[in-house]
């Protein structure tokens, strides 16, 4: 356990952004109780908007966290320093997220759709016509096939 160093003191690990938005995730990392040395990170080849440079670097960040075996992946960007960065933002997300805590965005949506897909089908297994009375003829729909 004494290898085990608060992210905030970890002061080896930099990142390209404002030391305001590295503060600030640090922060959330020690409240999720998400060490440094419980991650293990590795570098994997990128492939999309970038051309050739993102073929020929390995600028994507795969993170596990140990103790949970949580896996993030991210591509997001052409630079190595943000993609790790925002790989260590998803993955104090999807912590907070497993342990209780609030939902991120992304979950929120797609809770969202899934409800939104439920109620269609029970739409459409009830026939579409819920509410309706099926044993009278449309409105506007009677019969004139009778002559007077």
């Amino acid at each position: 356990m004494a290898d085990r160093i608060c992210p905030v003191d970890a002061g080896a690990k930099k990142f390209p952004v404002r030391p305001e938005t590295a503060a600030e995730l640090y922060e959330r990392m020690s409240q999720a109780g998400l060490f440094e040395a419980d991650i293990e990170e590795s570098f994997i080849r990128c492939g999309g908007h970038g051309g050739q440079k993102v073929n020929k670097t390995s600028s994507g960040v795969y993170l596990v966290h140990r103790p949970t075996g949580t896996e993030v992946k991210c591509t997001k960007e052409r630079s190595q320093g943000l993609n790790r960065f925002f790989a260590r933002r998803m993955l104090v997300a999807k912590l907070v997220e497993l342990s209780g805590g609030e939902k991120t965005p992304a979950t929120s949506i797609a809770d969202k759709i899934r409800k939104q897909k439920r109620r269609r089908m029970a739409r459409s297994r009830s026939g579409g016509n819920a509410g309706q009375d099926l044993t009278s003829p449309a409105k506007g729909r009677e019969r004139t096939d009778e002559k007077n």
